[in-house]
């Protein structure tokens, strides 16, 4: 069973990067490691590609730790799972203040400061892309969160070169169903989070998660429909 899910995790892996050219050679990619199963899985698929490609490219990760944010991560394995991947592990400390500005939540507020760290890691390093764990649950949810609150049909694109700065941000996870990663986290023995953060379970997210859920129960071709739409010349349709 292990090496049936393997091979269809690897399958989905490696059409996702091929199909929308994310990976070339020479690259120099960081890696966003959050300590979460996506990351995790994202870590050893790259690590894998890596070894395939003869060392064709680079590889760093980045673990991003947020001081006043109550989660916890087990940074010790996060560093041994990069050196079995022979990826180099890189890790910054990063805090932000309380905003005024009630539109700004916790979760908004980490997000950008985590962002911004990885942004100058990768200038740092020199880096020309960062890869991050998104999977194809989280595109189509966003596309339904766009839709729902923001009355636009677009998604979060698998590869987005950056105007401002040198980088291009990557989603390799992007066709990979969330369940074969669960299950692929099984497997793997991923270790879990040592606690998870409090602002998890609480969003508009979540719903939208559940709508999805419901939405692909009724038809199951629902997912691929939606998928399907939001390509337009190779390419998703971007925020």
């Amino acid at each position: 069973m292990s090496k049936q899910l393997r091979s269809k995790l690897l399958r989905a892996f490696r059409e996702g990067v091929k199909e929308f050219q994310l990976i070339t050679p020479s690259d120099v990619i960081l890696i966003g490691l959050s300590g979460g199963k996506d990351s995790l899985a994202l870590l050893d698929l790259m690590g894998d590609l890596l070894r395939r490609s003869n060392n064709g490219f680079t590889l760093h990760a980045l673990h991003v730790r947020m001081v006043g944010v109550d989660y916890r991560t087990d940074a010790n394995y996060l560093r041994e799972q990069c050196a079995r991947n022979g990826i180099t592990y890189h890790e910054r400390l990063v805090s932000f203040e309380a905003d005024r500005n009630e539109k700004r939540t916790p979760c908004f507020l980490c997000s950008w400061n985590r962002r911004k760290a990885l942004f100058e890691v990768a200038q740092e390093l020199g880096c020309n892309k960062i890869a991050l764990g998104h999977h194809q649950d989280d595109i189509l949810h966003t596309a339904l969160m766009n839709l729902s609150y923001a009355g636009t049909f677009s998604t979060m694109p698998c590869l987005l070169r950056m105007q401002k700065m040198p980088l291009t941000i990557i989603r390799p996870l992007c066709k990979v169903k969330e369940t074969l990663l669960r299950e692929w986290a099984s497997v793997a023995e991923y270790q879990p989070l040592v606690k998870l953060c409090p602002h998890e379970r609480a969003s508009k997210r979540t719903e939208i998660a559940l709508l999805f859920e419901q939405l692909e129960a009724q038809n199951p071709e629902f997912r691929a429909n939606l998928w399907n739409a939001l390509l337009k010349d190779g390419k998703l349709v971007e925020v």
